[in-house]
């Protein structure tokens, strides 16, 4: 029995050490066939391999790195032994100057054996001869006016010039690069259009750099000599640190006079200087130019404000009848993106101001009160009173002077407003957030 035992356990410990064996088997080989010259960026480098091995083949694996950043990989199935040939795309950045990158080619078999080779190439930053900027009514050649600058000078049909920029393809793996715009900078690979702006009509130039990506002519507006990050089109935006009468200076904007200015946070002193109404904080001011109007948002650190426990932080307005800076052209509707922000007062007190017939419809509303610039946190009739006799706050049943009930939390109108009239609304949150009051005072 002993002996059937030992035998047993041979036999065992055999097949295992042979599974082992055939789990480690191939030796494969990797050999590069062609010669591999400098390659520019944006190309396609093309590289052929022989490849073999003594058990079936698995992948071919091709990887391109700028210094220690992979950058581009590719992969070939390689059944059988022989050559292969594949293409790996060299991907065009902004500010990489001629440099030496590595390919990395590995050969892997069924096996899970593999050998790792490396080769080091020369990259070049393409010098292009020229650039077109294509535009909705035509193309325009961008010629060379220095090393990596382009310009295209012409008479334009508009100082609103929305366009994109591609290159030439200059090489034999070469491929055609578009720039264009995206989370309000120029990227490489995009055709969304560049919202370039002249200041000047007629005759004016379009240039670009396709080493830094610095383009012109945009439209620039400055606060307190900062300049304003160009979010798209129509809205620049800045986040500052303000304090209550802090003077905040505005320039590039010619028609600043024929600005909406939102009273509740700001006060007008000069024609491009205006002082701060609410308490100090951070502050996010967006200039809208095509409503001509800075919104203004209180912040907590990189981000938008929300309602705290302690009462502090900030209210948010969403609904229907009102916006600024008027309700007919810029409504706030239910879209959360575009809540009003309440100007926080001091003393845990909340401030917006409408004007009837303006900002806010004067025959009916249907909007509420928000933790945050958004879903989530909202307030209902259980959480926000008021005596008011010109608004009411929604229970599901009351009806406003025109027949309509109210959703919880949604205010109605008792009455119509006076047309053109100014309306002070104010939640004081000193009690509690959960026992907040409303006001609304009528401006004389």
């Amino acid at each position: 029995m002993k002996k059937y035992i030992y035998l047993l356990m041979t036999l065992i410990i055999l097949n295992s050490c042979s599974k082992d064996e055939v789990q480690i088997l191939g030796n494969p080989s990797l050999e590069l066939r062609s010669e591999l010259n400098a390659a520019m960026l944006g190309d396609s480098l093309v590289f052929t391999a022989t490849v073999s091995d003594d058990v079936p083949l698995s992948t071919l694996k091709a990887k391109f790195y700028l210094g220690e950043e992979l950058v581009s990989e590719t992969v070939i199935r390689t059944k059988n032994n022989g050559d292969y040939t594949g293409k790996i795309y060299i991907p065009y950045f902004p500010n990489i100057p001629n440099k030496t990158a590595t390919l990395e080619l590995v050969l892997q078999n069924t096996s899970m054996t593999s050998i790792t080779k490396t080769y080091e190439i020369e990259v070049n930053r393409p010098d292009y001869p020229y650039l077109i900027l294509v535009t909705r009514n035509g193309m325009y050649p961008m010629v060379k006016t220095g090393t990596y600058q382009y310009a295209a000078t012409e008479l334009f049909p508009s100082t609103d010039l929305p366009a994109y920029i591609k290159t030439p393809i200059i090489s034999e793996w070469g491929n055609e690069i578009s720039f264009g715009w995206d989370n309000g900078g120029i990227t490489q690979g995009s055709t969304t259009e560049i919202p370039f702006v002249s200041s000047v009509s007629g005759v004016f130039s379009v240039t670009f750099n396709t080493l830094t990506y610095e383009a012109s002519p945009f439209f620039e507006i400055f606060v307190n000599n900062q300049k304003m990050d160009m979010v798209d089109k129509t809205n620049f935006k800045i986040d500052l640190e303000l304090t209550t009468g802090q003077e905040i200076i505005i320039d590039g904007i010619d028609d600043i006079a024929n600005w909406w200015i939102d009273v509740d946070f700001l006060t007008k002193v000069l024609n491009n200087t205006f002082a701060l109404v609410p308490v100090d904080g951070k502050y996010r001011i967006t200039a809208n130019t095509e409503h001509k109007y800075f919104r203004i948002e209180a912040m907590q650190g990189n981000d938008l404000a929300t309602l705290q426990p302690d009462g502090s932080g900030a209210i948010w307005v969403i609904g229907n009848g009102i916006g600024k800076p008027s309700y007919v052209t810029n409504h706030v509707g239910w879209t959360t993106e575009n809540a009003l922000c309440m100007s926080p007062i001091g003393n845990n007190q909340y401030q917006i101001t409408f004007k009837a017939g303006e900002t806010v419809d004067a025959s009916s509303i249907d909007f509420k009160f928000f933790h945050q610039a958004g879903w989530g946190g909202e307030y209902s009739n259980a959480t926000l009173s008021t005596s008011s006799a010109i608004v009411f706050v929604g229970d599901g049943s009351t009806q406003d002077y025109n027949g309509d009930n109210r959703d919880p939390g949604n205010l109605g109108l008792l009455q119509a407003l006076e047309a053109n009239a100014v309306y002070v609304f104010v939640i004081d949150v000193s009690a509690g957030i959960d026992n907040a009051i409303l006001t609304v005072t009528k401006i004389p």
